[in-house]
């Protein structure tokens, strides 16, 4: 045998007689987690409306769940509006609807609506509404989407969902800050 088979040989033997245990992979650590925030919502305008809106990153937009009372039965606009200041006895504080792409209001699955247009929120005979369903083009992250720091206005009236600038939902019974849940 010569000494170039002899070492190919061995080189062979070496690798073949090396540790059988799989090499350890990275622990990938916990999934990460979706971020969430609330608003809890404080009565205005003399109202006696309070509750909480909770807000879920989830694949294709934010998971928004409603849980008010004190309302009168039936349909009241709620919308996302543009500042985080509930200090006004009217809520008017918080500015106007949340806006950054510039649209007309609009209803939540328009083409083109308000980022904060979330249509119209319905109470029983009991002034108590619920409800869950994933809104699209908002955030909870850093960029012009997101709504975390802003404010959370439930209405009076039904949002018409074509009326400019706010729908015609009249006047503001509850407000609250969206912040992110610790």
């Amino acid at each position: 045998m010569t000494r170039i088979g002899a070492l190919l040989i061995c080189s062979l033997v070496a690798v073949g007689c090396g540790s059988s245990k799989p090499k350890p992979t990275p622990d990938p650590g916990p999934a990460a987690a979706s971020r969430s925030a609330t608003a809890t919502l404080a009565p205005a305008s003399g109202s006696s409306v309070s509750g909480t809106i909770q807000f879920r990153e989830v694949d294709g937009g934010v998971e928004v769940t409603a849980n008010v009372e004190g309302l009168t039965p039936g349909d009241h606009g709620w919308h996302v509006h543009e500042k985080g200041d509930c200090s006004a006895p009217d809520a008017t504080s918080a500015g106007g609807h949340f806006n950054p792409g510039g649209h007309p209001h609009g209803a939540p699955d328009a083409d083109h609506r308000h980022e904060g247009d979330f249509g119209n929120l319905t109470a029983g005979g009991d002034g108590k509404a619920t409800k869950t369903f994933v809104m699209k083009g908002i955030s909870l992250g850093d960029g012009a989407t997101s709504v975390v720091g802003k404010g959370f206005i439930v209405h009076e009236k039904a949002d018409d969902l074509t009326t400019q600038p706010t729908g015609n939902a009249g006047g503001r019974v509850a407000c609250g800050v969206i912040t992110i849940a610790p």
